[in-house]
């Protein structure tokens, strides 16, 4: 196994706080405060769990350009005050950005014991085997 650090612990807690700030942000009907903190909570916790020269290479590759300018147009779209613009063009950058993991994430909760059983139903594995990169995985 490898060792956890405890700044990585405190980015775990960070990223977490983010998403749920994020969260509670949608849910008030897009409040930009919530939103605005959640946002900046997600990327120092990123920070804080993959370190701030990892983060920095990984927003800024060449391929990944348009997903890290989307991401971080939308964050500065949700502070100026269009929150459910910037939301929308933030998730765009999100997916850009994260699309590599996805399948990773996809393997993962078909492991889990009640979720694995929900995304083996008929429709919902169709968009799951889509979102992870197999579309034949569902056909016989």
């Amino acid at each position: 196994m490898f060792e956890i650090t405890d700044f990585q612990k405190i980015g775990v807690g960070l990223t977490g706080f983010g998403v749920a700030f994020i969260f509670l942000g949608v849910l008030f009907i897009f409040d930009k405060g919530l939103l605005a903190i959640g946002n900046i909570l997600f990327i120092s916790g990123l920070a804080f769990v993959i370190g701030l020269e990892r983060t920095f290479w990984f927003f800024f590759q060449w391929h990944k350009l348009q997903g890290t300018t989307a991401f971080f147009g939308g964050i500065f779209l949700v502070l100026f005050g269009w929150p459910i613009t910037g939301m929308l063009v933030e998730i765009y950058g999100f997916i850009l950005l994260f699309r590599g993991f996805f399948p990773v994430i996809v393997n993962f909760l078909r492991r889990v014991p009640v979720l694995g059983t929900l995304l083996s139903l008929p429709y919902i594995s169709k968009v799951v085997d889509r979102l992870g990169g197999d579309p034949n995985r569902s056909m016989v």
